[in-house]
């Protein structure tokens, strides 16, 4: 999670989307990446039934949707029409899509028609440890104070500010939220980095800047990170006062240990026994020591471990987070890749004195099956925390993975996400508003602190 993010990682962006004071109309039809013929649909729209729906921009041609209630899809144009298929699979999802005509605000979703919801959005830019960031303020319509929620990102490398749909969903629901593009990365200034320590101080400044946009209209206001976002937003929470903290598939143990327990789970999932794993881990250690040098040393062992083990059955299971990178590379593309290393990841970070030290309520959420951040011993210790009676409270997911997605197997048994699962943008909406979960939320297994 730290270095790389499988193509799951985009499931986070539906948390996981210019400098002066704009309308909601302008804000969500001016996002540049997408089709001019689909552009001005992009935002969130009251369905007649009262539930949300949200369309946003995708890496491929066409739109993905994604509601409240965690059905997701994509949809595409076709013959006059559009057509959608389920969560990220091929298989049509029996909806029947209209979209009005541009500036229209008007959908039809089956029998329920729709309409654009509006905001009060304020665009703007902000400074953080001499860098420009782009922000943007995203706020219910209306004078009435509203939690806010500063949006975190993953380790990914695109635009928030185009790509987060939860600046929408969650105002949509009564909570305002603040994204912005983290150093590096779209409208902001800056180099991509992985230090977690200056993306938290980034993290700070962001939120500083949502409380004084909000001015008199900010109520509780705190931070929601997903993946990578797991270390940073607490260590922001540190730095600084907030009235809450949500992490989603995030990790309580360093990157290199999320690397070796992914090895460890994989390789256990494919049928493979505690010599075959031992053996794999051996050259996981070896790989995590290349790409800690910045691709510059360790290579002799690395290829040493390779060649003795490359003929043995459980070698074609070997993947890992970061050993996956290099495991199919020569030394000379090593070499020649060292650049992309050097993004001063704090390998072995240790995120629990930091846990410890954070006053505020913290609702971790995870998925039992997250193979890209392995959530097994995370939850372990957010369970003992909250068993200590620190203001932790964990709810876990089964069946759901990384993005809190839920999946089938494609024919080669690969996982294929289908929707997100229920109950969890509820979770996280009814925690910002007021700190109290409800008794349940889809099939989550919750933890709640122990009384003192």
């Amino acid at each position: 999670m730290a270095v790389e993010r499988r193509a799951r990682e985009r499931a986070r962006t539906g948390m996981k989307g210019s400098m002066i004071l704009a309308s909601a109309v302008s804000l969500l039809t001016s996002l540049a990446h997408a089709a001019p013929d689909v552009d001005c649909h992009i935002g969130a729209y009251r369905l007649s039934d009262g539930s949300v729906i949200d369309l946003a921009p995708q890496d491929a041609p066409g739109l993905r949707y994604r509601m409240f209630d965690g059905t997701t899809g994509v949809l595409r144009a076709a013959g006059g029409g559009w057509t959608g298929t389920q969560g990220w699979t091929d298989h049509p999802d029996g909806k029947q899509f209209a979209l009005g005509a541009c500036g229209t605000g008007e959908l039809r979703v089956d029998d329920l028609a729709g309409r654009r919801i509006e905001f009060d959005v304020t665009e703007t830019r902000f400074r953080s440890r001499g860098v420009e960031l782009a922000g943007r303020l995203v706020l219910p319509r209306g004078n009435q104070r509203v939690p806010i929620a500063v949006l975190i990102h993953g380790s990914e490398n695109s635009s928030a500010l185009q790509m987060y749909s939860l600046q929408r969903l969650l105002p949509a629901e009564g909570i305002g939220a603040f994204v912005y593009d983290k150093r590096g990365t779209g409208s902001s200034g800056g180099t991509y980095t992985q230090d977690f320590s200056a993306l938290a101080d980034d993290a700070v400044a962001a939120l500083r800047e949502a409380r004084r946009l909000a001015g008199d209209r900010a109520g509780r206001i705190g931070l929601q990170g997903g993946s990578q976002g797991g270390w940073v937003a607490p260590l922001a929470a540190s730095r600084t006062q907030v009235d809450f903290v949500v992490v989603s598939f995030g990790l309580a143990v360093s990157p290199v240990e999320e690397d070796q327990q992914e090895v460890e789970l994989e390789m256990r999932l494919a049928g493979h026994g505690p010599d075959a794993i031992a053996k794999a881990l051996e050259v996981t250690r070896a790989a995590e020591a290349v790409i800690m040098s910045g691709a510059t040393s360790g290579f002799a062992r690395f290829d040493a471990l390779r060649t003795r083990y490359r003929g043995e059955p459980w070698y074609k299971d070997l993947r890992g987070n970061m050993t996956r990178l290099i495991l199919p590379l020569g030394e000379q593309q090593l070499r020649a890749m060292a650049s992309a290393y050097h993004l001063d990841t704090p390998f072995h970070y240790d995120s629990m004195p930091v846990l410890r030290a954070v006053k505020a309520p913290q609702l971790w959420i995870l998925g039992e099956d997250d193979l890209d951040a392995p959530s097994a011993e995370t939850g372990r210790r957010i369970r003992a925390l909250a068993a200590q009676g620190r203001p932790f409270t964990l709810a876990m997911f089964p069946g759901a993975e990384h993005g809190m997605t839920e999946y089938e197997r494609s024919p080669s048994g690969e996982r294929v996400s289908t929707r997100y699962a229920a109950g969890y943008f509820a979770m996280m909406r009814d925690f910002m508003r007021d700190g109290r979960l409800g008794a349940s939320y889809g099939a989550s297994a919750i933890t709640r602190p122990a009384r003192p």
